[in-house]
């Protein structure tokens, strides 16, 4: 009977010995966790601290700006209730802003605003001052990529606001 306990204690059962170390199910999903834990927070602490991703808010004072949304919406309404509309397009030179005839040139006043939505350090505006029906901005102001412009505008006492977006290459 001795032989038979001895033997049932030598056997193996796939179960270490109570003095052998090993990894149990429980360390090895502590260990996941604490490795999962380590990249996200080593990613996320380079990624801010590297000035090649930046982390800038495209437009400053967000809420005013949002808060002037309904009068943003009637200009741009007006600008395409317009039966001939202002061309903006991109050419070898730069940009163009093309003025239908119906308009005098020297009676447009406004402003075309260039929004570099990857870095705002490169935005600019451009006042319309027109002796012909065409702007035209060089193309060495202009970065190659992409360029939100916001021409908002003004005749006979009525504002208009035209939205494009533009990639140079």
């Amino acid at each position: 009977m001795e032989n038979q306990i001895s033997n049932k204690q030598n056997t193996p059962s796939g179960v270490p010995p109570s003095g052998a170390k090993g990894i149990n199910w429980g360390t090895g999903i502590v260990i996941a966790f604490a490795l999962f834990i380590s990249f996200i927070l080593y990613f996320v602490f380079s990624v801010q601290s590297n000035s090649k991703y930046d982390n800038e808010l495209v437009v400053e004072e967000y809420y005013k700006h949002d808060a002037k949304f309904g009068d943003e919406m009637i200009r741009i309404q007006n600008a395409q209730d317009l039966p001939q509309k202002p061309i903006i397009s991109s050419t070898n030179e730069g940009i163009t802003v093309v003025f239908p005839d119906v308009f005098v040139p020297k009676e447009i006043k406004g402003k075309v605003s260039f929004y570099r939505p990857s870095d705002k350090k490169f935005d600019f505006i451009v006042p319309i001052s027109l002796t012909n029906s065409t702007l035209n901005i060089a193309k060495e102001k202009l970065l190659g990529g992409r360029w939100d412009i916001n021409m908002e505008w003004q005749y006979e006492g009525k504002q208009y606001l035209s939205k494009e977006t533009i990639y140079i290459k």
